[in-house]
């Protein structure tokens, strides 16, 4: 894998562990029937969403963005809950059950990353996660 020596390591560390969870995503989506196709499109699109919002994150230090990425997550796992119920069955219960563990890591990871921001941005007076030369209102 290409490192990218620009964006900061928490956001590496993530991306990696959901690059796993993409992989392992994506060819059950594109094997799932035709007729499943407008549900398999608007997945295919969530699922690679969170990378971007990730280095967005890294970049700008705002614990927003990660609430975002953690609600991208959230949708991820109720398009997984649909895919696996009994009358849909775009995936069976052990895939569902592995999906949801490989999205689990990155998602302990995104917790810790907004605990750790929030606890620094409390813990000072000043606004942490305003870019510097900023003035603030």
């Amino acid at each position: 894998m290409i490192k990218d020596d620009n964006a900061p390591p928490d956001a590496l560390a993530i991306v990696e562990k959901y690059e796993v969870f993409v992989k392992y995503l994506y060819p059950i989506l594109q094997n799932s029937p035709r007729r499943h196709g407008v549900f398999r499109d608007t997945v295919l699109a969530a699922l690679l969403l969170p990378i971007g919002g990730l280095y967005h994150a890294a970049k700008s230090k705002q614990v927003s963005r990660l609430y975002a990425v953690d609600a991208e997550f959230a949708t991820l796992r109720a398009y997984m809950r649909f895919m696996a119920a009994p009358k849909i069955r775009m995936m069976s219960p052990h895939q569902h059950e592995t999906a949801l563990r490989l999205l689990a890591e990155p998602g302990g990871m995104l917790g810790a990353w907004i605990r750790r921001l929030s606890a620094g941005r409390q813990g000072s007076g000043a606004p942490l996660l305003r870019p510097e030369g900023q003035a603030g209102k």
